[in-house]
């Protein structure tokens, strides 16, 4: 009787161990911030019948700043994104006898549920919200030269990770594809001005609703880490699907972008009682 009530204990402290240590897993986990800023050049190609009807392909230069970390929700398997990018390219038409100037500036914050399969590989699903605004610039037109590009989207979002190593080399291998399913976009009508919609205040019918039968778009990246002495850098592939079909006007930027950049591991430390940091 008295071995019994020993291995009961023995059992009961072993599983609170492991429970205590799972929490204090989950806690630490929660004060990592990974941070990355990348750079980043590639093709691309812009079409916008309200300016013209013709595609427009040249060079894009791209910036994105990426955030992520785990949160308290679902006993700590949530994690937060946080993703800011930054573009302008310069394209010609086929003839080139035409130049643009085009720019957009998106960011996405979301949340993702992680699978975790095993020790080195996870699952993460959930949705995005997504802010754009940007502009296409024709240097050939005169009468209607810009075209403003304004949309809020609803987006879902799904990433594979991946760590494996290459001898004792560890690395992240990273897939992450994000698909907008409702949202709100500006685009004035067929042949219609900027001085009708902000001079007149022809408002009629500027914001549509839209989802993939008139916004098929996708964005998509394709990213490994790898450690370089003592930081660790990121090379990517990013694929930027951005189409419409609205108010008689078609559009689409299709952008195929290589990017490198360093990627740093924060730990946030909280305090009730902050002291100011030393000048020096």
């Amino acid at each position: 009787m008295q071995k019994g009530k020993i291995r009961l204990f023995i059992l009961f402290l072993f599983f609170s161990i492991a429970a205590n240590a799972q929490v204090l897993d989950s806690l630490q986990r929660q004060r990592y911030v990974t941070r990355a800023t990348m750079y980043g050049a590639g093709y691309t190609n812009v079409y916008d019948t309200y300016l013209s009807p013709q595609e427009y392909k040249g060079i894009e230069f791209r910036l994105s700043r990426e955030s992520i970390r785990m949160t308290k929700l679902f006993d700590g398997n949530v994690s937060t994104q946080s993703f800011f990018q930054a573009n302008l390219s310069y394209t010609k038409n086929r003839a080139e006898t035409s130049n643009a100037f085009a720019g957009l500036v998106n960011w996405n914050y979301g949340l993702h549920y992680q699978f975790r399969i095993n020790e080195h590989l996870k699952f993460l699903a959930g949705g995005m919200g997504e802010l754009n605004g940007g502009f296409i610039y024709n240097l050939r037109n005169s009468n209607n030269p810009a075209s403003a590009k304004a949309y809020i989207n609803l987006a879902a979002s799904g990433m594979i990770i991946y760590n494996f190593k290459i001898k004792r080399y560890p690395m992240t291998l990273r897939y992450q594809l994000n698909l907008p399913l409702l949202g709100v976009m500006f685009s004035p009508d067929h042949q219609q001005t900027y001085y009708e919609i902000f001079t007149l205040g022809n408002t009629d019918n500027i914001i549509r609703f839209t989802s993939l039968h008139n916004q098929p778009s996708a964005r998509q990246m394709l990213s490994v880490d790898f450690p370089v002495r003592y930081s660790k850098m990121r090379f990517s592939y990013l694929c930027d699907i951005q189409q419409s079909h609205l108010n008689g006007l078609r559009t689409h930027t299709y952008s195929h972008i290589f990017m490198v950049g360093f990627v740093k591991t924060l730990y946030r430390i909280r305090s009730k009682d902050p002291q100011p940091m030393p000048a020096y």
